[in-house]
């Protein structure tokens, strides 16, 4: 039983982050923001995907004008993601549902002091996002681009923050390796209470970022250190968004949809295990309710994973075995096989709602 590390809760929109709030799924569009339709579509997209938060990017002022337009438009909570020039800070907090600044490149004290009053005008958090890449001169100079720096970074401006009286935050620090990142945020997790957004910047194509991430975002979830995360690829946002929720699943945190158990192919195999297993991911893609159940190639290990999954199917040489918590439902053959299996996962998920 992971015990998450205990945060102070903030509202994103309708979203609760941190406490003991579910940990939301986040992306963010990769369309110009000033694009109304196009970043509309995407995400519309996103939602679909099942995303809970999504962010913009805010460059210019006509990013920053587009803001209203597209909110109207969109049911997800919107972050604006803002370098360098406060004021589009300023323009954004007039719509959105949180402001991301990186305190490394926004500017002296008296622009961050101005975004926050904006912000506590409107009552919306901020999210210090604190990269290796752009920390402020004084910590680079001092520590290089290492956890010691992310870390005296995001202290730093947490405290002029809460000097200023603005405590609804929360906090990433993110490196484009797997090590700082999960060091700073182990360094960082006992100095507050603050909720932590994780993630691997930079993180690369859909197979590089899936590997990064899965090690970096599942070693500190399951030290109970996170409250809202984003997977981030190069150009692919619905992936994403599945492979967060995957690695939510997989470490236990989040109770959703189906945890398949499939054997690694090997010579024992008597039926085309790959196909049947991509066809019975897509016919069951639909079902929320959270089942364990295996599917297994031949029948060494099947009976066994079958005693403790609440659906099996164990192929065998010519026909196989459909098995219900170790109990044999049927013996079939071909298609009748994987269609017999399905329509218990579909029993088994509607009895359980």
């Amino acid at each position: 039983m992971i015990k998450r590390y205990p945060t102070k809760q903030i509202k994103v929109g309708n979203v609760l982050v941190g406490g003991d709030a579910p940990i939301p799924v986040q992306s963010m569009t990769f369309t110009k923001t000033s694009d109304v339709a196009a970043t509309v579509e995407q995400i519309r997209a996103l939602h679909f995907a099942g995303a809970d938060i999504v962010r913009v990017a805010v460059p210019d002022m006509d990013a920053a004008n587009a803001l209203k337009d597209i909110k109207s438009q969109v049911d997800l909570p919107l972050v604006a993601d803002i370098h360098f020039k406060y004021k589009l800070a300023l323009k954004a907090a007039e719509v959105v549902d949180c402001i991301r600044i990186n305190p490394g490149n926004i500017g002296d004290k008296k622009r961050v002091a101005e975004v926050v009053k904006a912000c506590q005008e409107r009552q919306i958090p901020i999210r210090i996002g604190v990269n290796s890449g752009s920390l402020e001169k004084q910590f680079e100079d001092k520590y290089g681009q290492t956890p010691e720096g992310m870390v005296a970074s995001a202290d730093y401006n947490i405290k002029y923050l809460e000097d200023l009286g603005f405590t609804d935050l929360k906090v990433s620090l993110k490196a484009s390796d797997v090590q700082r990142t999960v060091q700073a945020y182990r360094m960082l997790r006992p100095m507050n209470n603050y909720a932590f957004h994780l993630g691997v910047t930079e993180a690369g194509t859909q197979f590089h970022s899936t590997i990064k991430s899965s090690i970096a975002l599942g070693s500190l979830l399951l030290d109970g250190i996170g409250d809202t995360l984003r997977v981030s690829m190069t150009g692919e946002l619905e992936e994403e968004i599945k492979v967060g929720k995957a690695i939510l699943k997989d470490v236990g945190i989040a109770k959703e949809g189906l945890n398949i158990v499939s054997c690694p192919t090997c010579g024992r195999i008597e039926a085309d295990l790959v196909s049947a297993v991509a066809e019975i991911e897509k016919r069951t893609n639909h079902i929320k309710t959270p089942l364990d159940v295996s599917v297994m190639g031949c029948v060494v290990n099947a009976i066994g994973e079958a005693k403790s999954a609440d659906v099996a199917i164990a192929f065998g040489k010519g026909s196989g075995l459909v098995m219900k918590r170790g109990e044999i439902l049927a013996r079939l053959k071909g298609d009748e096989l994987i269609n017999k299996f399905v329509e218990e996962v579909e029993l088994e998920a509607q009895k359980r709602k």
